[in-house]
């Protein structure tokens, strides 16, 4: 078995948005149950995550920004800063262990104290653009956590794989004008965030595709695209926005992959890494609303991970 993190923290299930909000705290529960039923959990290396430091965040998002935020976060009720996300008291915090899981896994495996990990973490990021909150994300934690590779590890380059149903619009804001950091996605259009398809520049590999699209069509976008991409670009360093809205039975999104699709991925990305001389992977929890099948593919991924 490979080294594998999994960190995590107790306060990212007190971020909260209202009653029957999709993006809710029993997502973290239902892949820790999932992850002990297996009996996968003990083949992990837990960690706490750290609260992520001002000047993490500021490699990814504005000054105004994260000084308007932290003004926004209230003492009690809920604040919206769009229809679909709010924060509650414990959202800040919350948001700040998201992103600092994202750093620490960095440090971690750059250090060679392990080689991957998952970081189970809400609220999700892909969406945080630099300077917007929008799609339940706040701050953009495989953003930061790239972006502490590439200032703080002195990579010269990094790649991202979003396979998360909705495209991972904040990603792409964040890395438009950097090269150093590939993007490869694929993403249900047209479908929330309404975007992705307008002339991206070359290290932006994104893949639109058609609601119903299933495994095998997947399989192939990562066969022809994704991997030769990825090869070219010769990434120091993998990031992952793992999404499992992408599951068929998932109704927030209507693509068609199952459990085996994600640990397919999984193990070609790692494949790849070792390719690229080295083993280095950080996958962070994106989207996923259906707690059964968001457990089953979470744990599917991780467990593609943990194995050599």
């Amino acid at each position: 078995m490979t080294m594998t993190a999994l960190i995590t923290h107790r306060e990212c299930a007190l971020h909260e948005m209202g009653s029957y909000h999709p993006e809710c705290p029993e997502r973290l529960a239902a892949i820790q149950d999932r992850l002990i039923a297996t009996g996968l959990d003990q083949y992990l290396v837990y960690y706490d995550a750290p609260l992520a430091e001002r000047e993490h965040l500021l490699r990814a998002h504005t000054a105004e920004y994260l000084d308007a935020l932290f003004a926004s976060a209230p003492e009690k009720g809920l604040v919206h800063l769009d229809p679909d996300t709010a924060m509650n008291p414990h959202t800040l915090r919350a948001a700040l262990r998201a992103a600092g899981a994202g750093v620490f896994a960095v440090d971690l495996v750059m250090k060679g104290e392990v080689e991957n990990a998952f970081c189970l973490v809400r609220p999700p990021g892909h969406h945080a653009e630099r300077s917007k909150a929008m799609g339940f994300c706040f701050f953009n934690n495989v953003a930061v956590a790239a972006l502490h590779a590439l200032e703080t590890h002195g990579l010269e380059r990094v790649a991202i794989v979003d396979f998360d149903v909705h495209h991972g619009n904040g990603t792409e804001d964040i890395f438009r004008d950097d090269p150093r950091a590939m993007m490869v996605s694929i993403f249900q259009h047209p479908f929330y965030p309404y975007c992705g398809t307008d002339d991206p520049p070359r290290h932006m590999v994104n893949i639109p595709v058609p609601a119903g699209t299933r495994g095998d069509a997947f399989r192939q976008i990562v066969w022809d695209i994704w991997l030769p991409a990825l090869r070219e670009h010769q990434p120091q360093m993998l990031f992952i926005s793992a999404g499992f809205d992408s599951h068929y039975e998932d109704d927030m999104g209507g693509l068609g992959l199952v459990e085996n699709d994600y640990f397919w991925v999984t193990q070609q990305l790692m494949d790849l890494a070792k390719e690229c001389g080295h083993r280095r992977i950080v996958s962070t929890l994106e989207g996923g609303y259906n707690l059964s099948s968001l457990a089953r593919s979470a744990v599917a991924h991780i467990k593609a991970l943990a194995e050599s």
